[in-house]
């Protein structure tokens, strides 16, 4: 086939002479074509890689075995090129294919211009015509990955056939069909589920209010006959005084007063909590407070003093 090139259309076959092919993708650039990028897969007799070593592309361009690797990209007239090289006649008998695939990132294949995949044989002069070509057609352009063409064995021989076969899932999906384990960075597990009741309160938050909640539970605090808390007596402290029924207001609780910024200070461990009382000498608009009684309980005896009045002029002397 020296100096002859073969053109290749969809189901095709040929026989290769060579011990070594070097398969290279091209395509024209352009503003929005996507960027291509060759790999090769080497299958087994049942059509799966043998382990993720099998597949050779730009994140692992070389084969433990160093019989197929990826080469870098170059710009030639015609336009871009990625290639891969598969070293056919030192290959084990446990290679059975070697998948020639393309992928593109940042778009489908309908994006991509004269995509062409050239078959070089390895041994052949650097600028020897191409052994074979093949124009490679998406069916649909909403490929992202496509089976340009595979290398298989045929006894003693191997033979490329034109495929063009595409998948929509790109690059993951194309590796995924022929066995390769892919991190698609997906968590191996669901994430745990969000809560479903109301998030609890802080702890500060929590602790802050309870002496201000005990304090004014009914348990915690006696109450005046309507219903409001009593504050329990400390030293120096005069109660408010009831008037006409009405519970008396807090002292410093007036009109234009500042709300208290401060607890009210705890009442002395020894004294008990007691109702509010009126006590002695604190007289209640105006009204005369009782004269207290002897300790013995007898009245108060008459100290000779005492003159009764005049009850009107009938009683007065006349002159």
């Amino acid at each position: 086939m020296a100096g002859m090139t073969q053109r290749m259309v969809k189901g095709s076959n040929i026989t290769l002479d060579a011990v070594g092919v070097r398969a290279v993708l091209r395509w024209s650039p352009g503003p929005t074509a996507p960027d291509v990028d060759a790999s090769a897969l080497l299958l087994g007799a049942d059509g799966r890689v043998r382990s993720d070593a099998d597949f050779v592309f730009y994140n692992a361009p070389r084969h433990p075995s160093g019989l197929a690797r990826h080469l870098p990209k170059k710009r030639v007239p015609e336009g871009l090129t990625d290639t891969v090289e598969v070293d056919l006649a030192a290959l084990d008998a446990g290679v059975d294919r070697v998948v020639l695939a393309a992928s593109c990132d940042g778009g489908a294949f309908h994006l991509v211009q004269d995509l062409v995949l050239a078959l070089y044989d390895t041994a052949g002069p650097q600028h020897a015509a191409p052994m074979a070509t093949f124009d490679v057609v998406p069916d649909t352009g909403r490929e992202t990955a496509l089976i340009c063409g595979e290398l298989y064995r045929r006894g003693a021989d191997w033979k490329f056939r034109a495929l063009g076969q595409g998948y929509v899932s790109g690059l993951v999906g194309l590796a995924t069909e022929f066995g390769i384990a892919v991190d698609d960075g997906e968590p191996d597990s669901d994430p745990a589920p969000a809560p479903t009741s109301a998030p609890s309160a802080p702890a500060h938050a929590a602790s802050a209010p309870a002496t201000a909640a005990t304090a004014a539970s009914p348990e915690a605090q006696p109450t005046s006959a309507y219903g409001y808390p009593l504050q329990a007596p400390y030293p120096a402290h005069v109660p408010a005084q009831p008037a006409y029924g009405y519970p008396q207001p807090v002292a410093g609780a007036g009109a234009g007063a500042a709300a208290p910024t401060a607890p009210v200070p705890p009442p002395p461990p020894t004294a008990p909590p007691v109702l509010q009382q009126p006590q002695e000498g604190y007289p209640a608009y105006g009204y005369p407070q009782p004269v207290a009684a002897p300790a013995n309980g007898a009245p108060p005896a008459p100290d000779g003093t005492f003159t009764l009045p005049l009850q009107g002029p009938q009683f007065q002397n006349p002159r």
